[in-house]
């Protein structure tokens, strides 16, 4: 079953069952999809899905900082709740020891040995990672191990 359909087909339970929060969320991932394909004239594929997944959880990591510094409690267990829901529809995590095993093979690979050579190393390692690894932390460790 495609991501695309497994989202469609929660949406649908999410009717079903009355539950408006989850129905909420999903219809927003929805909307951010059915964006995408109207405006570059593609038919979506897992990753693409995947992709536009992680932009909606920046985003509402970042809007939970700002409401919790805000004082809006209310807005930010909205926000996490909607993390919830998207963070189920992306694929397992890779643990740190994980992510850095991946960081230091990618850096023999390719041979870096400087922070210039930084781009080639990150250019290995996000069609990898993408999805599985926050691509900051990634990007911290490739710099803690060339910058040594």
């Amino acid at each position: 079953m495609s991501l695309k359909a497994k989202i469609t087909e929660d949406m649908k339970s999410a009717m079903r069952a009355r539950d408006a929060a989850r129905l909420s969320a999903i219809r927003l991932l929805l909307a951010a999809m059915k964006q995408r394909e109207v405006d570059e004239r593609i038919e979506l594929s897992d990753a693409d899905i995947l992709a536009i997944i992680e932009k909606m959880l920046k985003q509402r990591r970042d809007s939970v900082s700002q409401y919790e510094a805000g004082g809006r409690q209310d807005l930010a267990d909205v926000e996490k709740f909607e993390i919830g829901i998207l963070s189920g529809y992306m694929p397992q995590q890779l643990t740190d020891a994980e992510i850095a095993g991946e960081v230091v093979a990618a850096v023999a690979a390719t041979g870096a040995k400087a922070m210039q050579d930084m781009g080639k190393v990150m250019a290995l390692l996000k069609p990898k990672l993408a999805g599985r690894a926050d691509m900051a932390k990634v990007s911290a460790l490739v710099k803690a191990k060339l910058g040594s």
